[in-house]
């Protein structure tokens, strides 16, 4: 069973589960070389029917836990949720006095440069911040990912800092650039 969790004008996104991960596995196979570049190694199974199915039941339970939030986003017209534009992520949620989490995000590079990205952390953040009561989002972009750090920019993220080594991606320690958003409609 799915999960519908919203709409925007182009997009819905779905908490999938491990029924669905034949979908996934062609998300990733379609975009590897694509997702390779600001992603860690891949485990050698991970292009696998198991390996996407046991990672959809372990997001499950993070998601039960409230340690972790997965967005799956199909284009509107896709009702029969064929086809993955893209995903955003919720990851290393902490509640408490904190009350944050890192946000990570990718799209399918047939769907890149036309918004859609845009239109669904537009979405999401509202989500995070309204009934995910969350007060802070994170996110950390390579800084030769422009286009990333273009659409930081464009939602209102604020630019708190530079970390070197920061990541291993694709095998490599890379720099990051720190953004970060508060809640601004939660009551004080």
């Amino acid at each position: 069973m799915t999960a519908k969790l919203f709409e925007t004008n182009r997009l819905v996104a779905y908490q999938l589960n491990a029924s669905f991960a034949n979908i996934v596995l062609s998300y990733y196979e379609n975009n590897a070389d694509h997702f390779k570049k600001s992603m860690p190694l891949w485990s050698e199974d991970f292009l696998t029917f198991d390996y996407q199915m046991k990672l959809l039941m372990k997001q499950g339970q993070d998601i039960n836990n409230g340690t972790f939030f997965k967005f799956w986003l199909f284009e509107k017209e896709d009702a029969e949720l064929t086809k993955i534009v893209g995903d955003v992520s919720l990851g290393h949620i902490i509640r408490g006095s904190l009350q944050s989490c890192f946000v990570g995000y990718k799209m399918d590079q047939k769907f890149v440069g036309i918004g859609l990205m845009h239109e669904a952390l537009t979405a999401i953040i509202k989500y995070a911040f309204k009934t995910l009561k969350l007060h802070r989002l994170e996110v950390n972009i390579m800084p030769s990912n422009m286009d990333s750090v273009s659409l930081a920019e464009r939602l209102l993220f604020k630019k708190e800092g530079f970390s070197p080594n920061y990541l291993k991606i694709n095998g490599k320690w890379e720099n990051h650039i720190r953004y970060a958003m508060l809640n601004e409609m939660e009551e004080v």
